[in-house]
């Protein structure tokens, strides 16, 4: 495990700390790429490659299998070993194989199925990447900056991710597809070099001997299902994470066909999407500093279904359009207040020993739920309609609200500041009426206002 740095990293800048810029750095960079692949990986399939609607859902699946099926092994892993070793093994192969499109493209030798392989292992790599990254995070600063770094992350992925599609598009436009994912073999070089550059000294236990690692998975899904706090945020993940795949399979018809919006105003919506995300991933800090973090999540998953009600009963036009941008803006900035929250409760209260175990967990359940909200989705989009399959899911985003309201945690007024054991009681809850104790996290200082 990391080492943890001494208490009086609470007092310093996030911006002059230099760990956490290398880190931050590297993983805004990844995020940028990955984008830049996203988008450009289809349109090659499509459009160089005379790929079939059918062979471009594989292509998607490809993509999507891995995190259901390596998550829980890859934060086992991640739990045993170097975390930064890992990343960077996961970044250098990223870029491997993602170098290998363009030198096949220019040699007239890419097929469909070089580029299925090449989206199940960039995938792949993915996920041994992100369990290390994820888990990294509490060992570099002190824990009571764990939210304002989150928040700061935030902003920047939901910023960088935008940022990528476009610039994706861009380089499509000037290189052709193929030499247009040599921008993400960058990004991918750029956050292993980053990430080397890291001077915190990790202390990586040994497996103990004979320990399968089948058993450290087991301890993994132990932990959280005996925590409440976190058995409570896990599941409020994976629900959210099912109503909004199905939302998100059928969103982009509704409005192109049904809505008759056009591609520049589409363009706009998912430009607004990411602002919305980045403010809500910036005020997070100060918000639950004021109100606590328990009802300002409760409140956040109470507007998320609301928000999809503008989509539900507008009729194409303009002005329809600004409400729909407005709804969406509003949706994110919820989305990213409620995650980076949640996520630092998670990081904060468990050990150190069990950082990226936790995070698989909740990565194996959200990842093994979009593909069934797919699957929902095109089943009710043909049985019933567009329309009523979206009722359906925005239905479904009451979920995680029912979850948290019923949970100890809707009531719960400041960040946890220090690490809590498995089968510990949540935090007391203040009575109807109580005044919220002190915030004694030392979050004050550089608050702006965030997987």
């Amino acid at each position: 495990m990391t080492t943890a740095p001494d208490s009086g990293a609470a007092s310093t800048s996030l911006w002059r700390h230099h760990d956490f810029r290398r880190y931050m750095t590297g993983q805004t960079c990844s995020v940028a790429g990955s984008s830049i692949s996203s988008m450009v990986l289809p349109v090659l399939a499509v459009i160089d490659l005379d790929a079939t609607a059918g062979q471009v859902s594989v292509l998607a699946v490809l993509g999507q299998l891995p995190p259901a099926v390596l998550a829980l092994h890859a934060g086992a892993t991640a739990d045993r070993y170097s975390k930064r070793r890992q990343m960077i093994i996961g970044d250098l192969i990223s870029a491997a194989v993602l170098a290998t499109v363009p030198v096949a493209a220019a040699v007239g030798a890419l097929t469909l199925g070089h580029l299925m392989v090449v989206a199940a292992v960039r995938s792949a790599a993915a996920v041994v990447h992100d369990a290390a990254s994820i888990s990294l995070l509490p060992g570099l600063v002190d824990r009571s900056l764990i939210q304002r770094s989150n928040s700061r992350i935030g902003a920047l992925f939901a910023v960088a991710a935008t940022g990528g599609s476009n610039a994706g598009a861009v380089l499509t436009a000037l290189l052709g597809p193929a030499r247009a994912l040599l921008g993400d073999v960058a990004s991918y070089l750029v956050s292993a070099w980053c990430t080397a550059r890291i001077q915190a000294r990790e202390t990586a236990p040994a497996p103990a001997e004979g320990r399968r690692l089948w058993t450290e998975i087991t301890e993994g899904l132990r932990y959280v299902h005996h925590d409440p706090r976190l058995s409570v945020l896990t599941w409020v993940n994976a629900t959210t994470s099912l109503g909004l795949a199905l939302l998100n399979t059928l969103w982009a018809l509704y409005l192109l066909r049904s809505l008759a919006m056009s591609p520049t105003a589409f363009g706009v919506l998912l430009g607004l999407g990411a602002l919305g995300a980045a403010a809500g991933a910036l005020s997070a800090p100060a918000v639950a500093r004021r109100y606590g973090p328990g009802p300002m999540m409760l409140t956040a998953l109470a507007l998320t279904p609301l928000t999809q009600i503008p989509l539900l009963i507008a009729s194409p036009g303009l002005a329809w359009e600004v409400v729909i941008g407005g709804a969406l803006f509003l949706q994110l900035a919820c989305a990213g207040a409620a995650g980076t929250t949640q996520r630092s409760i998670r990081q904060i209260v468990t050990s150190a020993g069990m950082q990226a175990r936790m995070q698989a967990v909740s990565t194996w359940l959200t990842s093994a739920a979009r593909p069934l909200g797919a699957l929902l989705a095109g089943g009710l989009g043909t049985w019933a309609g567009v329309r009523p399959a979206l009722v359906v899911g925005s239905c479904l985003l009451a979920v995680p609200f029912v979850v948290l309201a019923r949970s100890p945690l809707r009531g719960l007024r400041q960040m946890p500041n220090v690490p809590g054991q498995p089968g510990t009681p949540c935090p007391v809850v203040p009575a109807p009426g109580a005044a919220p104790a002190q915030d004694t996290s030392r979050e004050g200082s550089m608050d702006g206002g965030t997987s």
